[in-house]
């Protein structure tokens, strides 16, 4: 189901917005909406896996004996 919102964005994000639709690299602002909110999600998702590997490394240098190997 797609959802209808509102936004109120600052002018100039807007325009930079309307200025990537005449380059070809969105079709409407919607579209740059979308992706923009997309490729944050995504990001989130990698800050949370690099937490989760950096977690990993500090057991390992703290208790190595509880490490399995993956190969």
């Amino acid at each position: 189901m797609v959802v209808q919102v509102q936004v109120r964005m600052p002018e100039g994000l807007v325009e930079e917005i309307d200025r990537w639709i005449k380059e070809g690299r969105f079709s409407s602002r919607s579209d740059a909406i979308k992706m923009i909110v997309t490729l944050f999600q995504e990001r989130e998702r990698t800050r949370a896996f690099y937490d989760i590997l950096n977690e990993r490394s500090r057991e390992a240098k703290e208790k190595p004996e509880i490490m399995k190997r993956l190969i």
